[in-house]
């Protein structure tokens, strides 16, 4: 007979078959820990599996790395190790090799950087983004494996500098779940960054303003959204209005061309030689965004090679947008910010990493995952990602789309 949740919390001690070679032990202290049964190489053994847990303790973390597994995740794991002794394999020295290949975190920060900061052009960034996480990650969650790690683990790494240094942890906390993802594109974490678990945990610690907080919270937007829609017309404020329903790079958003636009098929291509990555982006152009280049092109009819958003003597200087920024009121933050406003109000509604990266522009850097996966998810980014933004920074967000319908 199999065992039931309620005879594995009242069994007395002894040993408490659940069929198929997974027993309950349960201990004259009252301890409680399952065990495997197995035929291995012509004899009997027996393989701990853990102890007992009443309730998931945390789904992130595989099976054989779990030190407490409820009913229905022993069996599981019993059935791993059952196809394991068949195949002439010990399930334990199995488990104990696979605890061993996952490397640490530092060592996979450290991997990512080697592999990605050749292509940066800015090489006193690259030292940054690692010194950072040297400085503020490592000394709490570099010694651990990185299937170890849970949004608690990343908690504490940043709780010391989030109210003291907030633009530094917001940075420390977008590169641990750079880090985190790239780990689960190896095949070293059976899920992503828990960056919606952790915003929860963040969410009851308000940064105070006045801290040069380059990033201006994502809930905070549609509020300056509003601020800046209310100005009189500028080519400057058009920009930044755009920048904001796009989620673009500055530099993109200045260096756009009337040839780059389709506004029949509401799409913005950004050549390579725009791009940070020196890839052809396209990005879909929500009805909000569309409308601010109609104005544009009302107001300043220009030729195919004609700049959409015209600075004084050519290129629109980034002052130019910071000054739109400041007069509407963000004079505290940055314009860049707002791409990382848009990437945690992504993570925090439920929708795909894989999405939101795919609208940052940002590239995969797991080679032989890129190689394969080559999808930018336009047509979800399209049909679902940036109308969802877009409703939102424009306070028209009675209709948000749930996690389960972002996933779709």
């Amino acid at each position: 007979m199999a065992l039931t949740v309620k005879q594995v919390l009242n069994a007395k001690p002894g040993r408490h078959s659940d069929g198929k070679g997974l027993y309950l032990l349960v201990k004259p202290s009252g301890s409680r820990s399952w065990v495997l049964r197995v035929q291995h190489r012509g004899r009997r053994q027996d393989f701990g599996l853990g102890s007992v847990a009443m309730a998931p303790i945390d789904v992130a973390i595989p099976l054989h790395k779990r030190r407490s597994l409820t009913l229905g995740e022993a069996r599981e794991k019993a059935r791993i190790g059952r196809e394991l002794a068949k195949a002439g394999i010990n399930p334990s020295a199995e488990w104990r090799q696979e605890e061993e290949r996952i490397p640490t975190f530092t060592d996979v920060a450290e991997e990512y950087h080697a592999q990605v900061s050749k292509s940066w052009r800015n090489g006193k960034h690259g030292d940054q983004w690692l010194n950072t996480l040297r400085a503020y990650a490592f000394p709490t969650m570099g010694k651990l494996k990185v299937d170890e790690i849970d949004a608690a683990t990343v908690h504490r790494a940043l709780l010391p500098i989030w109210l003291s240094k907030g633009e530094t942890a917001r940075r420390v906390r977008q590169r641990i779940g750079v880090v985190l993802d790239y780990a689960h594109g190896k095949g070293w974490r059976s899920s992503e960054a828990p960056m919606r678990a952790l915003a929860q945990l963040m969410s009851g610690i308000k940064q105070p303003k006045g801290n040069n907080f380059a990033a201006m919270p994502y809930r905070d937007v549609p509020t300056f959204m509003s601020k800046l829609e209310a100005s009189d017309f500028s080519v400057g404020r058009k920009a930044l209005h755009f920048l904001i329903l796009t989620a673009a790079r500055s530099g993109e958003v200045r260096k756009a061309r009337w040839r780059d636009v389709d506004l029949e098929a509401r799409e913005w291509r950004i050549p390579p030689e725009n791009s940070k990555t020196a890839r052809l982006h396209i990005v879909p152009l929500v009805p909000a965004a569309a409308a601010v280049l109609q104005d544009l092109r009302e107001a300043f009819p220009g030729k195919p090679n004609d700049l959409v958003f015209p600075g004084l003597n050519g290129l629109m200087s980034d002052a130019t947008l910071a000054k739109a920024l400041r007069v509407a009121g963000g004079d505290q933050f940055t314009v860049h910010g707002f791409r990382s406003a848009f990437r945690d109000w992504a993570a925090e509604t439920g929708f795909a990493d894989a999405w939101a990266e795919a609208a940052l522009a940002h590239t995969n850097p797991n080679r032989t995952e890129s190689a394969y996966k080559r999808t930018t998810f336009f047509e979800q980014r399209r049909d679902k990602l940036m109308p969802a933004w877009a409703s939102f920074v424009t306070n028209k967000s009675s209709n948000i789309i749930s996690l389960a319908e972002s996933r779709a």
